[in-house]
């Protein structure tokens, strides 16, 4: 398969701008999802590493070379950054796709261009961080003062390894903190090369660490350390939970981008054929291993038999393969335990009464690799697992409504609140729908869109904080001073 990468050294974890073994000598393989082979071995980090990151990062802020940067120097270091990603696209495609199985069209063509944007966008916030003054009564001059928190955890999830990486290093260090990232044990590899990107760059050693491992080990870590000021998670809601409680005997900051099961509206006044595009682009995109993917396909009764006929048939036209093919437009499940877990729903969608009209298998190119295939459940009901629980794969619950009251109850009838879409031509309708639906991010008439001037991030169980977005970032990743001077 030509998915397959070969002779990858082993790797370290990437502290003070070196690669190091881990404290204990431990490591761990990194698999090719789409051969279950072994692509290398990777240093296992434990609280000895971490805390060896955490103190190079401490020591970088102390360091006049990061500490007192002319911020313009810092928005150059990194642009340089920016420039270095663009110019190792390929191989950080190659990475990326080789690590979870998403495709080399979705790697290379949506995820690195976005990573280059977003830190070209910091890059140009770094010399834009400043307070504001204030008029008080009194003979007194009051100001504030926006300073960096400190040392930033940011631990990332496995399904888009260097695009959310970047979300959370790049205003982090525009802001000027620095940085320990903790990548998902099963995609490492892009993290650990941003890591040496940075150090090429011009970043001074500590202000970019690199510690894989585990989530009960360096996760945990990290979490727990008290010389981390805040923790910047994106996972799942569960680990979410297990944070906030681990973070409050530290009492540091906390913001969590989590899970979701969110709608994707369509009335019957929506043009059709681009609702019905749009709705399987938000599911199957990678595949539907997106916090935001739009897993329940509400549709409004008048045209649900078209949109199901037609879900069904673009399901049936997405034949997973190869990721590293050109033409490959699905890709394999990250890992055997995910494919299991999406096997499972899709048994639990067959035994409580779905309708399954496309997909519902595992897919064996050659008995190689975690392939499953596009699913689309019909008549799914509100009280079904399908529809309560994030899955986290290419598997579509469709249901039915009848007006746009019911329409928005259902919307709203889950524990998440990360994203929604609406499709429709009545654009009263699509703002009173964006007014109503529980959801930090409204996609109307179209779905999946992200720019980093704008923040993202979701209510209730799917997390507090926010991401992206030049407000965000300073309220996250900065700390405010008010500062009074008497002029008497």
């Amino acid at each position: 398969m030509a998915g397959t990468i070969e002779g990858l050294p082993e790797t370290g974890v990437w502290i003070d701008n070196a690669s190091h073994p881990a404290a204990s000598g431990e490591t761990f393989a990194t698999l090719n999802p789409a051969t279950g082979e072994v692509i290398t071995r990777v240093a296992s980090g434990d609280e000895p590493d971490v805390s060896r990151a955490v103190d190079s990062a401490r020591a970088a802020l102390r360091n006049p070379a990061w500490g007192r940067i002319d911020p313009h120097e810092r928005a150059r270091l990194l642009w340089r950054l920016a420039e270095l990603i663009e110019e190792n696209a390929d191989e950080l495609a190659r990475l990326e796709t080789a690590d979870n199985g998403k495709t080399w069209f979705e790697s290379r063509k949506v995820d690195l261009p976005q990573v280059v944007s977003t830190f070209r966008y910091f890059a140009g916030m770094a010399d834009k961080v400043h307070g504001e003054t204030i008029p008080v009564p009194g003979p007194f001059m009051n100001y504030t003062r926006r300073e960096p928190v400190g040392v930033v955890g940011c631990i990332v999830p496995w399904n888009f390894p260097l695009s959310l990486a970047s979300w959370k290093v790049a205003p982090a260090l525009a802001c000027g903190n620095t940085v320990v990232l903790k990548p998902a044990e099963e995609t490492p590899l892009s993290a650990l090369r941003l890591g040496e990107l940075a150090a090429e760059a011009g970043l001074p050693p500590g202000v970019l660490n690199v510690v894989p491992g585990f989530g009960t080990k360096a996760g945990a870590a990290l979490v727990q350390h008290p010389d981390v000021a805040l923790i910047s998670f994106t996972g799942s809601t569960e680990t979410g939970r297990l944070i906030v409680r681990e973070a409050a005997g530290t009492l540091k900051q906390v913001s969590l981008e989590l899970g979701g099961k969110s709608p994707n509206v369509i009335f019957a006044d929506a043009d059709v054929g681009a609702a019905i595009r749009g709705a399987a682009s938000g599911i199957f995109y990678g595949k539907g291993e997106v916090c935001a993917a739009g897993s329940r396909i509400l549709v409004e009764r008048p045209v649900y038999d078209e949109v199901v006929d037609a879900l069904a048939e673009r399901a049936a036209s997405l034949t997973p393969g190869d990721p590293m093919a050109r033409e490959t437009r699905m890709g394999a499940i990250v890992s055997e335990t995910q494919l299991e877990r999406v096997l499972g729903y899709i048994d639990a969608g067959r035994r409580e009464g779905a309708r399954l009209v496309a997909g519902g298998r595992r897919h064996d190119p050659g008995g190689r690799g975690f392939f499953v295939d596009a699913t689309v459940f019909a008549d799914v009901t509100p009280e079904m697992t399908i529809a309560r629980e994030e899955i986290f794969g290419p598997v579509a619950a469709v249901l039915p409504f009848d007006d746009f009251e019911e329409g928005i109850e259902l919307a709203n009838r889950t524990i998440y609140g990360l994203a929604a879409g609406v499709w429709t031509r009545d654009v009263a309708k699509a703002h009173r729908f964006a007014a109503a639906v529980d959801a930090g991010v409204v996609w109307v008439n179209t779905y999946n869109r992200y720019d980093p001037a704008t923040s993202f991030g979701g209510f209730k169980a799917s997390g507090s904080g926010r991401e992206l977005g030049m407000k965000a970032a300073l309220e996250k990743y900065t700390r405010e001073k008010s500062v009074w001077v008497s002029l008497a």
